[in-house]
């Protein structure tokens, strides 16, 4: 398999390790003067994992071109070859969601052995009927689990089931359903009764779901269905959720929210009502423009953690989301990319950690407004590098990230051993 050498990325650290302890002794003790154990922090850091999406790793587009950049994979083999390299440098990307049909293969127990031989496990697997395969009966191009047509709805159904099987294959503990039913036209559909046949046909996906899983229903505003959609928003979440049963929950994707929603809201909501399934961490200026997450907007990212630590403080019943990128790398080298993204979700988790609760509820309870926000910004404008970076270090990873990957020469050698098909996509949802 295509690897960058651990003993590359130990000699590159070699570099930077000395100034490194001396920024992170410095932001030891500036922490300790409010109490901070710094070597709890970066405990925590170790610990917190985000999943890399398998569709990332390729080339986004746009409705009107794509453009693909240089070895870029062509399977879901050389998808996990690039998900090991971003791991291994980052070192809190151990796991990998899958996207089915496009990841299938045709022998699962090989496919489990490449990721077991490269450290990595396999979290929600990912449905797909937005689009029409290759030799499928009935097209969705008017719905798909919510469709008018009863065989059409259980077309989509039985690939829900299939994609669970695929899941269980991998050692997956979760199914993520994302629709792109809807309408584009006034009239064109009767909204209460296609909501009524979604909740049917996910009735008997849910059915099918082994004891230990999680459903996590994913919603969008708009796209491809741009006058409705069946889930537009976290209320048709969380009704369809608490309609399934308690192994159904809301996923939350950044960009799948009406310009200046309160998401972190949403969140706590979410948390309060045991609904919270997990995140598809990205970034969005107009609309689902999925960024790089952090890239435009960090104050609300640390605001939806925020919410997180908190819960996770307080040991809220029913807490445990997944947290996964969900990206389109459209100008960028999707490994960088994904890299950068992890650390700046992981930068928001710590910046979280920093936060003085019981000043902050104090700050709350006397409607102290400005003390309040002032408490929350505290810990966001502190800048936490020093601790991602020992993180990394301690974990085998690359200090420099980036700097490591480009001088490792990775992408050039992928481009040798991936000549491109020309046909190539990376299915960006």
């Amino acid at each position: 398999m295509h690897r960058i050498e651990k003993s590359f990325i130990s000699e590159e650290n070699q570099q930077y390790i000395t100034d490194l302890n001396k920024d992170f002794d410095y932001l030891g003790e500036k922490l300790s003067r409010s109490g901070l154990d710094i070597e709890k922090l970066t405990d925590a850091a170790v610990k917190f994992q985000i999943a890399v999406p398998s569709w990332g790793t390729g080339t986004g587009g746009t409705r009107f071109a794509r453009f693909p950049g240089v070895g870029e994979p062509r399977n879901i083999f050389e998808k996990l070859e690039d998900c090991a390299a971003i791991n291994d440098l980052s070192a809190c990307t151990n796991s990998v969601s899958p996207h089915f049909p496009w990841d299938k293969v045709d022998d699962f127990s090989e496919l489990k052995q490449q990721s077991d031989a490269v450290g990595l496990s396999w979290i929600a697997v990912n449905s797909n009927t937005f689009q029409d395969q290759k030799d499928q009966a009935h097209s969705y191009k008017y719905g798909s689990l919510s469709h008018t047509d009863a065989a059409t709805r259980q077309q989509a159904i039985e690939h829900n089931l299939d994609v669970i099987s695929y899941g269980q294959a991998l050692g997956a503990k979760s199914l993520t359903v994302w629709v792109g039913d809807g309408s584009n036209h006034p009239g064109q559909q009767h909204f209460q009764r296609s909501f009524e046949r979604y909740l049917e046909s996910m009735k008997k996906i849910y059915a099918e779901l082994p004891s230990d899983w999680e459903m996590h229903i994913e919603h969008k505003m708009f796209e491809p269905a741009f006058y409705s959609t069946v889930i537009q928003d976290w209320g048709s979440n969380i009704l369809a959720a608490m309609e399934l049963g308690p192994k159904c929950k809301s996923l939350v994707d950044l960009g799948h929210h009406a310009p200046n929603v309160n998401i972190e809201m949403i969140v706590s909501r979410l948390i309060q009502f045991k609904k919270l399934g997990g995140f598809h961490f990205n970034d969005s200026k107009y609309g689902d423009d999925d960024l790089d997450s952090g890239s435009l907007h960090p104050y609300q990212q640390f605001l939806i953690f925020n919410e997180l630590v908190d819960a996770e403080a307080r040991q809220q019943e029913g807490f445990s989301p997944a947290y996964m990128l969900d990206q389109s790398h459209n100008v960028t080298d999707p490994i960088e990319s994904l890299i950068n993204s992890a650390a700046e979700v992981q930068r928001s988790y710590i910046k979280a950690l920093l936060i003085d609760r019981e000043a902050l509820y104090a700050h709350q309870t006397a409607n102290d407004a400005m003390m309040a926000s002032s408490e929350l910004k505290k810990a966001f404008n502190l800048d936490v590098s020093p601790i991602l970076a020992m993180t990394r270090y301690r974990a085998g990873g690359a200090i420099e990230a980036i700097a490591t990957y480009r001088k490792s020469g990775y992408r050039q050698q992928a481009a040798i051993k991936r000549p491109s098909t020309g046909g190539n996509t990376s299915g960006i949802v």
